[in-house]
């Protein structure tokens, strides 16, 4: 049935005094009659896994560099939440707070940072898809940055898209091997990993199923005494 069928069709056995209905209150939303519920597989296995780390590390505070507003919004229901983004967010939340910087000069001291995510952003770095300086060498510098900030035990939770080989999508993003994102972070220690593949997601890393999403949990060496 037509669009405009089906409304005549509501018109014409509507009863209910207490709504009025008009055709200039016609909002047509032609799209959302599937057969499933819609999901966005990246980001519902990503945000699920961050909620799950954070909520079982329980940090005092937890700082995100350039990650979904969405996502850091529920996070700080139940952690109290510091974004860090090149462009300001325009809402207030109790338990989240904003504070200007970017992950190439990041406004914290040298091993500072108890609990860090940076999702689904170092990829994206240097390629002038946000408005930040071309650099080739952009994602390296971020990972740096990260490292640098990282309080010793302190974890951090990254995702970045993975492929059977390191790749550059301009001006969308880069895509990273499993071995080529471990060396980066080296000598943070690997604690967890996962990979979203389409609609599913697994522990181990598949070159061969080629583009997915890997999920990272990395912590900085307690230092030497």
């Amino acid at each position: 049935m037509s669009f405009i069928a089906e409304y005549q069709t509501f018109l014409n056995q509507s009863d209910n005094p207490n709504f009025r209905t008009s055709t200039g209150y016609l909002y047509p939303c032609l799209i959302d009659r599937t057969s499933q519920t819609p999901v966005e597989p990246v980001y519902f296995f990503q945000d699920t896994w961050a909620a799950r780390k954070l909520f079982a590390l329980k940090p005092g505070h937890h700082f995100d560099i350039g990650s979904s507003a969405v996502t850091m919004g529920i996070l700080s229901q139940f952690s109290p939440v510091t974004m860090i983004d090149l462009r300001p967010l325009e809402v207030s939340l109790e338990n989240l707070s904003f504070q200007y910087g970017t992950i190439l000069d990041l406004p914290f001291a040298n091993d500072s940072i108890e609990s860090l995510s940076s999702l689904c952003v170092i990829e994206h770095i240097g390629l002038g898809r946000y408005g930040d300086p071309l650099d080739s060498w952009g994602s390296e510098k971020a990972v740096k940055e990260l490292q640098r900030v990282l309080k010793p035990e302190g974890n951090l939770l990254i995702s970045v898209p993975v492929d059977m080989e390191c790749r550059v999508y301009f001006n969308a993003h880069r895509t990273f091997t499993r071995q080529y994102i471990i060396d980066l972070f080296d000598p943070l220690q690997l604690i967890e990993e996962q990979y979203v593949y389409g609609m599913n997601v697994q522990e181990h890393y598949d070159a061969e199923r080629g583009f997915g999403t890997g999920l990272f949990h990395f912590r900085k060496p307690a230092q030497d005494r």
